[in-house]
């Protein structure tokens, strides 16, 4: 099979190159089989016949493949997420039912291009973090089937995992999102909750459910999260993306890491995750410990508090009249919310609040906290043998973010000395997540590592990011580029780096009079002759942020259109061309940076030379 871990770069090549859909996914569709424990349910030919011929229909819409981001890309659905045509079943098949609509993130998802193949595998209600809890078979670890997978979206992990599809969705309350990415080597992508509608989802916690991505780099799942963002009018608990501006602690990358931790016997998950933090010292990254308190005994709270009371109120018709068909373990655990009481909900949310206040105090003071996504990984024994406790264990350090309202990301950190792969996860406050990515980009270039189970080297992180929602785009020329002066202008706005790039080839470059500043000058102004292309970057910036900016940028230089070599148009630094009398022509040296390398040399004190 050609496509086997594909990422969806790849994809999007095979099809540029003249590649069809109807031959890749059909070759695709007829490797696949419901005698892997993953699936569900898969579609019949028929409806791939159809996906493509709407496929054709969307791409003569579009126009061309560059508006279809997803165009003709193959994903999988975590059965308690709605797919118009197929059941949901969310594991219990006696509460199958067959929807006549896609959920909200599979529409948006299919409206660029991607098509469902079939439904995962879950622990029943997406109830448990094991993935054995499921009549349709334990789903396997994709390294050693005498491990588990983690759940409860293990079907959608391990179809990443395994190279068959690029991207999967999953659904995280407690970490079913993040406990099987960490499992399985891939990156699973918690958002902040309500960023992804959850319309035509079963619900688990309504009040703390999120829709979640699997993908097998992190820069498609940022891609893919790109596109299933957005708010929902129809579901009461979507929000809309905020531009949060949050200022970077200065110096080196710090993350923060609890001062304990627990590893409940697992001395190979201790050792991995020792090596992978040593690594990242090594290599620059400033590693400080946190009290780790108010996150554990938040993590108690969803499990033995009244969210438990939640899980409880979404099935409660079903479970009074079906427990006997449910999963034993999950209908155990429903049941005892029966002992919870209105006053014991008040009061736990009462210290949720407070505990909350405490933890982004904590992340305030780091750029986010690294923890192992699982403190140990069992054999599908140990979880037959004791699965509450287990299960219990695994989510230590999990639990909490969704109650915390933060965000989170499971990346590959690497494997332990049996061979199964160590899970890392960043942690940082509500809309954070493109902070994250963009810190997860550089710890994975720290600790490389194959893409998934697949045996393929993973691809060169690429040092481009996207532009986050909320942002907008600012071309720099000068000594706001990055390691220049006044660089820090953007990054304690929350500016980030998004490429490298040049000007279109009408521009001058100036070094005005005081020597602290350049000048960038179209060269179709009147008082200026035809330029050359200069060296610019591209920084995104949030757009709450751009007022203050604008009150640290001073005459002569202001904000204007700026043409890039490929022809884009964005804001940057430009100057007026009163204030060139006096100034030095420096277009032939292409920027300011070899400007500054051939002709300056380092002064304290001094913004530039």
């Amino acid at each position: 099979m050609q496509s086997l871990g594909w990422t969806l770069p790849e994809w999007q090549d095979a099809y540029r190159a003249g590649q069809q859909p109807a031959q890749l996914l059909g070759e695709l569709l007829c490797a696949l089989s419901l005698d892997d424990a993953a699936w569900i349910s898969l579609i019949e030919p028929a409806t791939l016949v159809a996906e493509c011929v709407r496929l054709q229909d969307l791409l003569a819409e579009a126009g061309n493949l560059a508006a279809l981001p997803l165009y003709g890309v193959p994903f999988a659905v975590k059965d308690n997420i709605d797919v118009a045509g197929l059941p949901t079943t969310a594991a219990c098949p006696t509460y199958r039912y067959l929807p006549t609509d896609d959920a909200a993130v599979v529409a948006r998802l299919r409206a660029a291009g991607a098509v469902v193949l079939g439904k995962s595998n879950l622990d029943q209600f997406a109830t448990g973090l094991v993935g054995t809890r499921t009549p349709y078979g334990a789903v396997p670890n994709s390294f050693d089937p005498y491990y588990i997978c983690g759940g409860s979206s293990a079907g959608s992990a391990s179809l990443v995992a395994r190279g068959l599809l690029p991207f999967a969705l999953g659904t995280d309350t407690a970490g079913s999102g993040r406990i099987p990415a960490g499992f399985n080597n891939i990156v699973g992508w918690k958002p902040t909750r309500g960023a992804i509608s959850c319309r035509g989802v079963v619900p688990a916690c309504k009040s703390l459910d999120c829709v979640s991505l699997f993908a097998l780099t992190v820069s498609d799942a940022e891609q893919l999260a790109l596109i299933a963002y957005g708010q929902d009018a129809a579901d009461p608990f979507s929000r809309a993306s905020q531009a949060v501006v949050m200022p970077r602690p200065l110096g080196p990358l710090t993350l923060g890491v609890p001062a304990h931790l627990a590893w409940y016997g697992d001395a190979a998950q201790h050792q991995a995750f020792a090596a992978a933090c040593a690594t990242l010292v090594q290599q620059g990254v400033h590693l400080v410990t946190v009290d780790y308190q108010p996150c554990a005994e938040l993590a108690h709270l969803l499990y033995e508090g009244p969210w438990l009371a939640e899980r409880h109120a979404a099935l409660a018709p079903f479970l009074a009249g079906h427990r006997d068909e449910m999963d034993a373990v999950v209908a155990g655990i429903l049941a005892q919310a029966d002992r919870l009481s209105a006053s014991e909900a008040f009061s736990a949310e009462y210290r949720r609040q407070a505990l909350k206040a405490r933890i982004q105090q904590t992340l305030a003071g780091v750029d986010a906290l690294l923890l192992p996504t699982a403190p140990r990984l069992p054999t599908r024994a140990q979880v037959a043998a004791d699965p509450v406790a287990v299960n219990a264990q695994l989510g230590c350090y999990s639990n909490w973010v969704n109650l915390a309202d933060c965000c989170a990301l499971s990346i590959p950190g690497g494997f332990r000395l049996d061979g199964l792969p160590l899970g890392l996860t960043l942690v940082a406050s509500a809309w954070q997540e493109w902070a994250l990515a963009r810190l997860a980009k550089q710890l994975t270039r720290l600790l490389p590592g194959p893409l998934g189970a697949t045996g393929r080297p993973a691809p060169i992180v690429p040092q481009a990011s996207v532009l986050a929602p909320d942002h907008q785009m600012l071309a720099v020329a000068g000594a706001h580029l990055e390691g220049q002066p006044l660089n820090h202008q953007l990054t304690e706005l929350g500016g980030y780096l998004l490429e490298r790039t040049s000007s279109a080839p009408h521009y001058r470059l100036y070094a005005l009079a005081d020597g602290r500043r350049p000048a960038l000058v179209a060269g179709r102004s009147p008082s200026v002759t035809a330029g050359a292309a200069i060296e610019l970057e591209l920084w995104a910036l949030p757009k709450a942020a751009w007022a203050d900016l604008l009150a640290q940028v001073s005459a002569p230089l202001g904000l204007g259109c700026v043409q890039l070599a490929d022809g884009r148009r964005v804001t940057g630094f430009i100057c007026e061309p009163v204030a060139l009398e006096g100034a030095r022509d420096i277009t032939a040296f292409g920027g300011w940076r070899a400007y500054l390398a051939a002709h300056c040399q380092p002064q304290p004190g001094r913004v530039a030379c």
